[in-house]
């Protein structure tokens, strides 16, 4: 059939857009509301003929890109501003219905120039062919989009946002209006309540207009809730954009995926923390590391009033060991001590370290000066049944005090190892206490 379309007329056109539109919708966003005017094929179960505007977004673009998994519902606190389209915008989008997965192709006309809470959507089905195109092109650049899950336009003087794009849910932007203001004070609700104050700090307009400079870009790192409402690690960046006006306050602010590395970087920072903190033959706490967990002991009395306790444990006559069997047995034995104290406190409120030599410190948080003399007695004997190797039984003297306001790390200390001298000095294998005295 031959067609020229210099006779295709204004009511021809109207006519076969008419015909072929799958779904049109009249929409007045100030009521909340939208009309179903026409409906065919998917559209005439996945629409109803009147309902709710919000929800009507929600089904078509609240979900996650090529899922009709629902986005969590912290983030629906958007969904009132980005449904609120500004001029015409023609974009494609994706929805998945009963397992079948669909790309539309949305078009919106506003009907009035000065009314823009009312409009018209008129929404087309892609043919299946299109559809497995976009999905094989959507999934080779996946890998590379799916580190950045939001970006956009910010003008500080007008105070809008433009340019709304969400990776997980959809490949194009929105253009859609919402005032930056607003907008950090809907997110704020997303970050992780101890990130909120710098969140708030590092987004203030003026803190923007009075750290950057044209061109410069900033950026920094928090807890933020995805989609999915699970908390992950992300880079905020915010970069104001390049112009001769230095009274022009535009920034392109954009959310990026760092998890997964941040994560892995905390783990092996973990990893050498602990390296740094340990005693290298016995596997406890160093000197450092249990001198500063004596410290907050003390702060944490001072502060709280909770009972905390310490001793001090040297075994005895250690250097009859090194001189008799040799420092490679001494060493041996050593480890063997350090791990039975360590194992002795397994319910997490006792810390263990070695002060130096063959003399070790305990830390008990949650524990009188009462309980942990009859928990360092226990222990005395509990060592003194213990095999070691080449050695044989050993003994061990332990010094016990209770920390109290007034201490200071050096007075704690001063107490437990004069407790210690006083064990030793009393033939050893024993436990003595020292209180606190004004």
């Amino acid at each position: 059939m031959n067609i020229n379309i210099n006779d295709i007329t204004l009511e021809n056109a109207l006519g076969i857009i008419k015909d072929q539109a799958d779904a049109i919708i009249a929409v007045n966003t100030d009521e909340d509301s939208y009309h179903t005017i026409l409906r065919r094929g998917l559209f005439t179960d996945f629409i109803e003929e009147n309902g709710v505007y919000k929800e009507l977004i929600e089904k078509l673009w609240y979900h996650f890109n090529n899922s009709d998994k629902r986005i969590t519902e912290d983030y629906h606190v958007f969904i009132p501003s980005l449904g609120k389209f500004v001029g015409k915008i023609s974009k494609r989008m994706k929805v998945i219905y009963q397992d079948i997965p669909y790309v539309l192709q949305m078009t919106i006309y506003p009907v009035s120039p000065d009314n823009s809470s009312v409009f018209i959507i008129v929404l087309n089905e892609l043919d299946s062919s299109e559809s497995v195109d976009e999905s094989q092109t959507t999934n080779k650049v996946t890998a590379i989009q799916n580190t950045y899950l939001f970006s956009m336009y910010i003008d500080l003087v007008k105070d809008v946002t433009s340019s709304i794009s969400i990776t997980e849910i959809s490949d194009e932007t929105v253009n859609t209006q919402i005032k930056f203001s607003d907008w950090r004070m809907m997110i704020v609700n997303m970050i992780w309540p101890d990130d909120q104050p710098l969140f708030l700090e590092r987004t203030d307009p003026e803190y923007l207009k009075a750290n950057f400079q044209p061109g410069h870009t900033s950026s920094f790192d928090c807890l933020m809730q995805n989609l999915e409402g699970k908390y992950i690690w992300v880079k905020l960046i915010f970069s104001r954009a390049e112009t001769n006006n230095i009274n022009d306050y535009r920034f392109v602010f954009m959310v990026q995926d760092i998890h997964e590395n941040t994560v892995e970087l905390m783990a092996t920072m973990k990893k050498y923390e602990e390296m740094a903190s340990m005693d290298p033959l016995t596997s406890v706490l160093n000197h450092g590391r249990i001198e500063t967990e004596l410290g907050n002991a003390v702060e944490t009395v001072k502060k709280s009033g909770r009972a905390v306790s310490a001793m001090m444990l040297d075994i005895d006559f250690f250097k009859h060991v090194n001189d008799t069997y040799g420092h490679s047995v001494g060493d041996m034995t050593l480890k063997r001590f350090a791990s039975i104290i360590s194992h002795y406190f397994t319910d997490g409120r006792a810390v263990v370290g070695r002060w130096g030599g063959e003399e070790f410190v305990a830390i008990c948080y949650d524990t009188d000066l009462d309980k942990l003399t009859e928990i360092a007695d226990a222990l005395r004997i509990k060592i003194s049944t213990e095999h070691f190797k080449a050695v044989g039984n050993i003994t061990c003297s332990i010094g016990v005090t209770q920390l109290v306001a007034e201490d200071t790390t050096d007075s704690a200390f001063n107490r437990i190892d004069k407790a210690l001298y006083d064990a030793k000095s009393s033939g050893r294998n024993c436990t003595k206490i020292l209180k606190y005295q004004a």
